[in-house]
């Protein structure tokens, strides 16, 4: 077990004083903080390496390319792909959902077929089904969520048939840190030949994830919530289904022979990486992945657990504090509310105090809706919190109340 120290020791973002303590972070499910191996892999790649990838015969790209490749290779191994080729780099979670519904859905979708989402989605597991159901015809179906923030599973049976055509879930739900059962959700789903898809972003950066064995057709992610950079992500898929599917992009690199009478299409993935990629981007992804592979997904899943169920107990003997959605499967995200104070009041006292939450709707407007409430306040955790941290929360929230309950 990796102790509070020497943890916090490798995330130089943590060695700071905000309004003169020691900074707090419990915003993770925004935005992970970087350890010091993920910021010396972008910051050699730009020293040493920086050139344009896959073509280029001179020394530097020739370092550039492969530390891209490796980088995918990484990802496909971290998180059990059947090939490299099933890793396409993109800008996140959110470009990788928008490919699947304008490169795979729109052109499959007719009149009259449905897609199924949940209740707890993200709006970028939302919105682009709404758009590709206008731009259809298709029709979107919606899962209910209980009253404990776990997903009505009734409900989603009962709203599989043989119209469902696409389903899209969240692995982990971002507001309230829901862990959806995937494995059994793509299974259902394949029974009526539905196609799967699922928003990964908030998983890959808590949880073993094993997309072979999960048996979804699509799986997205995003770097930066799993100690990689901002702006760089991916979309994992079957191979036999990217193979089918034609670009949604067209530019330099993803292209095999161009004329102006036809332009014929590279191979996978490549077809599907239109433009100078996020170089950088995917170098420092590929060092989060194996940062990852070296703490250990076991150990991290365990770390987490404890520091939940503790910050539930904190928070939970704060009178005026209720618990939002505090299902039993929950990836270490505490969603609460204070009697009589907003969210967002709630959370500037916070940080006068040098504790990060993060307030608001949190992207999540249908489930704040279900739940009768416009924001929340989140407290979300990673492997470099500690139970000190939890206690600084619990204190920063007395005085909240203290002075505007």
């Amino acid at each position: 077990m990796i102790s509070d120290t020497a943890i916090s020791d490798i995330f130089p973002a943590l060695h700071q004083e905000v309004a003169g303590k020691r900074l707090v972070y419990l915003d993770s499910a925004a935005t992970t903080q970087k350890p010091q191996c993920v910021i010396d892999a972008v910051t050699h790649y730009y020293e040493h390496d920086n050139a344009n990838i896959h073509r280029g015969v001179h020394t530097l790209s020739q370092r550039a390319t492969k530390s891209y490749e490796n980088a995918r290779a990484q990802i496909a191994n971290l998180l059990c792909a059947s090939r490299s080729e099933e890793v396409i780099f993109l800008r996140g979670a959110t470009e990788a959902i928008n490919m699947v519904a304008q490169a795979w859905a729109r052109p499959r979708l007719c009149e009259g077929d449905e897609i199924l989402i949940t209740e707890m989605e993200h709006h970028s597991n939302i919105v682009p089904w709404q758009i590709v159901c206008e731009q259809t015809g298709a029709c979107l179906k919606v899962a209910k969520v209980l009253d404990d923030g776990s997903l009505d599973m009734e409900s989603f049976k009962s709203l599989l048939s043989e119209d469902t055509v696409l389903v899209s879930m969240a692995h982990v739900s971002n507001a309230i840190g829901t862990i959806n059962p995937v494995k059994e959700m793509c299974s259902l789903a394949k029974k009526v030949g539905a196609t799967t898809v699922i928003d990964g972003a908030q998983a890959t950066g808590h949880m073993k994830v094993d997309f072979s064995d999960i048996d979804c057709d699509f799986y997205a992610i995003s770097g930066h919530k799993m100690f990689g950079p901002t702006g760089i992500g991916c979309l994992i898929g079957k191979y036999d289904i990217l193979q089918e599917m034609e670009p949604w992009q067209g530019g330099g690199d993803m292209i095999l022979t161009v004329s102006f009478e036809e332009t014929t299409w590279n191979k996978v993935p490549f077809k599907f990486e239109a433009g100078t990629p996020n170089i950088a981007g995917a170098v420092g992804l590929g060092a989060a992945a194996e940062f990852i592979h070296e703490v250990g997904y076991a150990e991290m899943t365990v770390r987490e657990q404890e520091l939940l169920l503790y910050g539930r107990n904190v928070l939970s003997s704060i009178e005026g504090v209720t618990l939002i959605g505090a299902s039993k499967n929950n990836a270490g995200v505490v969603a609460f509310t204070v009697k009589n104070v907003h969210p967002h009041d709630v959370g500037t006292i916070l940080d006068s105090y040098g504790v990060a939450i993060r307030t608001g709707n949190h992207c999540a407007e249908p489930l704040m809706k279900r739940f009768g409430l416009t924001a929340t306040c989140r407290a979300s955790l990673s492997i470099y919190n500690s139970t000190d941290d939890l206690d600084r929360l619990g204190t920063a929230i007395q005085e909240a109340i203290r002075m505007l309950g």
